[in-house]
């Protein structure tokens, strides 16, 4: 049943898990937890996760789903595990620069690039 209200896609290419958002907009606080509830099950279930967030739909983003981006990310070094970010749209792009989120997280240009950083 919970995949059914899932906010997310996700495929698998090269070891790597794959995540897209299905929605546009991503600002409505129990949208935010679901996603971060079902990126975390993807983390949990490998020993060393590698995980690749898409955000080629992806129009605008609020600070909780930045907050969300960052307890991710610590769950995944916390398991030696790799995350990259990718499509960003340049105005949400602009949002990581000015909250310097951008030093924090290995951010690609597309998804073939984030692929090919992966060790």
């Amino acid at each position: 049943m919970a995949a059914s209200n899932s906010r997310l896609k996700v495929r698998r290419q090269n070891n790597v898990n794959i995540v897209e958002f299905i929605d546009r907009n991503i600002l409505d606080e129990a949208n935010i937890a679901t996603i971060g509830e079902e990126i975390a099950a993807l983390v949990d279930a490998e020993p060393a996760p590698r995980l690749l967030i898409s955000f080629a739909n992806v129009d605008h983003l609020s600070s909780a789903a930045l907050g969300t981006l960052i307890t991710v990310n610590n769950r995944v070094r916390g398991k030696q595990g790799q995350l990259r970010l990718a499509n960003i749209d340049p105005q949400i792009y602009e949002v990581f620069v000015i909250t310097r989120l951008n030093k924090l997280f290995s951010i690609h240009e597309n998804t073939d690039e984030a692929l090919k950083s992966f060790t």
